[in-house]
């Protein structure tokens, strides 16, 4: 049961972000919109757990960074509306 969930997890991660990037190309977002940055979060959130659980350590600092990355903007984002 345990592996099911945590592929549900990672697929839905998968499915994130590659919409909020065809959102994005199909300039229905823009890539500094609060929904194309939250999807990323989670998304790449999403991966840190499923990459954890198979042990990809490689795949999973690739994906903090990303949430980081994802933190940092949504934090710019804020201060800028200030």
């Amino acid at each position: 049961m345990t592996e099911i969930i945590i592929e549900t997890i990672g697929w839905s991660g998968s499915v994130l972000i590659l919409a909020a990037y065809f959102l994005n190309m199909q300039h229905r977002i823009l890539a500094t919109s609060p929904l194309y940055i939250w999807a990323n979060l989670v998304g790449g959130f999403c991966f840190v757990i499923n990459t954890y659980y198979h042990h990809a350590f490689p795949s999973m600092t690739l994906n903090i960074v990303w949430v980081l990355i994802a933190v940092y903007s949504l934090v710019k984002a804020k201060k800028s509306k200030q």
